[in-house]
């Protein structure tokens, strides 16, 4: 009779077990849904976190290759300065055995001028050794009348002369040369010095 009656009070039985099972489906699939989201927010986490480790790795990377390539270009100034200062180096050796050479041709023009021989062949010749030291950047020091400069001269000989100041050049004993801003010979020179007077003497006389 119990069951009559409920069969009667719901007619529509199969209708009411569908919305039994959709809602259990509903439940399932909230349950999903929410296990699903869980994971998802766990994988963005994970995801954000691999992401900073990765701009910081970057970073790191970076900063590295800054220091890398400023040494690289230390490095590379520094090679290029040795090469140049080994090709000068050569080059400073060479002139100043040419200049040797020079010396003795500018020497034999002068006598062979004073003996009043004919001196156009040498004078030649000189003329493309001048040519020569010009090409390579290569001038004299000014000396004569100078005030001496012991970074261009050098000092051999001492004259006593109150007329003129100390460290005077008073004469060039050997030419010195310049190459571009390095001195590759410096110029062999005598400096005046002021007479000292002898203040005994004066005060005897007085």
């Amino acid at each position: 009779m119990k069951k009559l009656l409920m069969l009667e009070k719901n007619p529509n039985n199969e209708e009411f077990e569908e919305s039994v099972t959709e809602n259990k489906e509903t439940k399932l699939n909230q349950n999903k849904l929410g296990t699903e989201y869980e994971s998802n927010r766990l994988l963005i986490a994970k995801l954000k976190e691999s992401l900073a480790e990765q701009e910081q790795n970057l970073a790191n990377c970076q900063e590295k290759l800054k220091r890398s390539l400023a040494d690289y270009q230390n490095l590379e100034r520094k090679t290029k300065m040795d090469i140049e200062n080994g090709v000068n180096l050569k080059i400073d050796k060479f002139m100043i055995k040419f200049l040797s050479i020079y010396d003795d041709f500018i020497r034999a023009k002068k006598v062979l001028s004073n003996e009043k021989i004919d001196i156009s062949g040498l004078e030649s010749i000189v003329k493309n050794m001048n040519y020569l030291l010009s090409e390579y950047g290569i001038s004299p020091i000014n000396a004569l009348g100078e005030i001496f400069n012991p970074n261009f001269h050098e000092a051999i000989s001492v004259v006593e002369d109150s007329s003129l100041d100390d460290g005077t050049i008073t004469q060039e004993i050997r030419k010195g040369y310049i190459s571009q801003s390095r001195v590759i010979r410096p110029s062999l020179v005598e400096i005046s010095k002021k007479l000292k007077l002898d203040n005994s003497k004066d005060e005897q006389n007085d």
